[in-house]
């Protein structure tokens, strides 16, 4: 079970390098330009709100300067000259606060639904990825994308945007008030720019490697409890609570270790900033003070000026702090654009024309069909299949003979190597996906259930299937007694993956959901394998039915499932080595007959066990 849970965090560990092997480093204005363009006219407000916010901010001290220069030192007395500047000055610290308000909303209002827009899309693009997709990349890392990773594009608005705008703008207008004030004195403290730049290059590189250290730990972190969650069965019946908290404590441990130095690093980095900007205000104030001691310097402009200095470091320090927050949003980018780059291998054709599901007659062709995972060895290799319309399949052989990769292959959940697989004649690949799964339908051993009523899983939430043909299918397959015994009946909320029900009740409601959609090719992949005798027989009962005017394939390790199946196919190796009916496959003394003898054999011994117990 470790050891499993080790080879996720493997395939975890190379799905994070992923971006670097498939994307170019993406810039994140580039990424996000398309969808920013759709927002012009906001950004636009966005843009006119915030230099309105900040003229309004930056004269509040340039008419305190004008009170002190011209009226309070020139002892004019005059009263009604400092009442029209203090009302000037309540009217500019009003207009700062409503035009940055609007300019929060505004940016809130674009950025949210940019994200919004993203985490639409990628949520689509995931759904449309190839089964194969999903066999290497463990579902803990597809969460992160989701969550973590729009939620950093969120901050890229909230923070790094916001910061560039206003607090780049503010630099540019407090040196232009500095220079109208005393050109001297701004030269003097323009000389810390260098030093300024000097420690945010130094500091650059090591917060970018800190930050990506613990987007990377908190990553694996959240896979691991992702996986934990979906496999507790497993670690509860094999006794490995112990071991997967010891592991969980040790990617707890490293994510907090990569924090604290995260904050570590930014610590030192504003303090130093304050340290920088408290030697400003000292040299100027040791410069000024000098200046208006000879009277080279009215103390109004002394006094706007070291407001204007405290005011000058702290944009600095803020834009510095947000360039944490930039490579987020740009890992998070390039993590998600990684996404986007990849193309689904099993996609509609451009020329693929639409099949209508009634005229579907139900027969399939395998010819010359080869097919393996990824680049490994084939599992199936040069497969011929003829069924006939409405003929009834039954499929059988040892673990790993290539059983359910048919199945795979009929519902095109991957494509094969060589060869063809057509239904009616048409190769499925020329079919559109929508249509082909409409046509061919799926019940497999596992079936999940969505959270939601028990009336929204059996018609997969598509209202254009009415309550009555939902209901008709339950009774049809006899789930309808079942469910009525439920607390509200159909109306009964379900819990993900149907929690509470057992395995024969989830398997009947997904067998109705399967009817519910009237496909004319039937395929039960080990359907029955979890379910008890007499809900057994009740599938039996319901699949006679159903089956009647459908092609239907069963999969199954129960021979009894499909000993009156039409014709018996035993795989072995990616081969079909036998068919027949049951009857001939038994008089052939080949591989069915021997398996046949083994599941005797089984029944014996559980019988004995039974009576033993008795």
């Amino acid at each position: 079970m470790a050891q499993a849970i080790n080879n996720w965090q493997m395939d975890q560990k190379a799905d994070l390098n992923a971006p670097k092997e498939q994307v170019k480093y993406i810039s994140t204005f580039k990424a996000l330009s398309g969808y920013m363009r759709a927002h012009r006219l906001t950004f636009a407000g966005f843009i006119l709100c915030t230099l309105i916010a900040i003229t309004a901010e930056l004269l509040q001290p340039y008419l305190v300067k004008i009170a002190i220069d011209d009226n309070l030192l020139a002892g004019r007395g005059d009263y009604r000259g400092l009442l029209i500047i203090c009302g000037i000055y309540m009217g500019l610290s009003a207009a700062s606060f409503l035009f940055s308000y609007l300019q929060h909303n505004l940016l809130q209002q674009a950025g949210q639904s940019i994200v919004a827009s993203i985490r639409q899309r990628l949520f689509e693009h995931i759904a449309r990825l190839p089964m194969s997709y999903f066999d290497r990349v463990p579902s803990g890392s597809l969460i992160t994308h989701v969550s973590s990773d729009t939620e950093a594009i969120n901050q890229f608005f909230n923070q790094v945007v916001l910061s560039l705008f206003r607090d780049g703008l503010t630099l540019l207008f407090i040196l232009a008030l500095m220079f109208e004030l005393d050109p001297q004195l701004t030269l003097y403290c323009l000389i810390l720019v260098p030093l300024i730049a000097a420690i945010a290059i130094a500091f650059r590189s090591f917060m970018r490697n800190t930050y990506q250290m613990a987007r990377t730990r908190l990553s694996r972190l959240v896979s691991f409890v992702a996986e934990n969650l979906s496999g507790m069965h497993l670690i509860q019946v094999f006794h490995q609570q112990e071991e997967q908290r010891r592991q969980f404590r040790e990617r707890n441990d490293s994510y907090f270790r990569a924090n604290v130095r995260e904050i570590r690093t930014n610590v030192v980095f504003n303090r130093t900033f304050e340290i920088l900007n408290n030697i400003a205000i000292a040299v100027i104030v040791w410069l000024g003070g000098r200046a208006v001691l000879g009277a080279e310097l009215e103390f109004g402009v002394l006094y706007a000026f070291i407001t204007y200095i405290r005011m000058f470091f702290q944009p600095i320090n803020t834009i510095t702090q947000q360039w944490n927050t930039l490579q987020s949003a740009t890992v998070a980018i390039s993590r998600v654009w990684s996404i986007f780059a990849i193309r689904p291998e099993i996609d509609d054709k451009p020329q693929a024309q639409s099949v209508e599901p009634q005229s579907v007659q139900g027969r399939i062709d395998f010819d010359g069909v080869a097919f393996g995972y990824g680049d490994g060895k084939p599992v199936i290799e040069g497969l011929d299949l003829h069924i006939r319309p409405g003929e009834r399949i039954g499929i059988v052989g040892a673990t790993g003979a290539g059983k359910s990769s048919l199945i795979s292959l009929l519902c095109r959940f991957y494509d094969v190597r060589e060869g063809s697989i057509r239904i009616d004649g048409r190769d499925v690949r020329d079919m559109r996906q929508q249509e082909l799964h409409r046509i061919v339908g799926l019940v497999q051993q596992e079936p999940y259930l969505y959270a939601g009523t028990v009336l929204d899983n059996v018609r997969m939430f598509d209202p254009a299937v009415s309550r009555e043909e939902a209901i008709r299918a339950c009774r049809f397959v006899g789930a309808d007694a079942i469910i009525e015994r439920m607390e509200a009946g159909y109306d009964t909320r379900l819990s993900e993956r149907g929690s509470g029900l057992s395995a024969g009740e989830r398997q009947l409601i997904s067998f109705a959901r399967i009817l519910v959609f009237q496909p004319k090719i039937l395929i039960l992949d080990e359907a029955t394998a979890n379910l008890d005798s007499h809900t057994e027989q009740l599938i039996q009962h319901a699949l006679q039915l159903v089956s009647v005017g459908r092609t239907t394939l069963v999969i199954a390790h129960r021979l009894s499932t499909i000993m009156g199946a039409d014709r018996i196919l035993v795989m072995s190796r990616g081969q079909i080595v036998e068919q027949g009916a049951h009857q001939e496959l038994l008089d052939a003394d080949g591989h069915y007959a021997e398996l046949h003898r083994h599941a005797q054999g089984r029944q014996r011994a559980q019988h004995g066990a039974g009576a033993a117990i008795g």
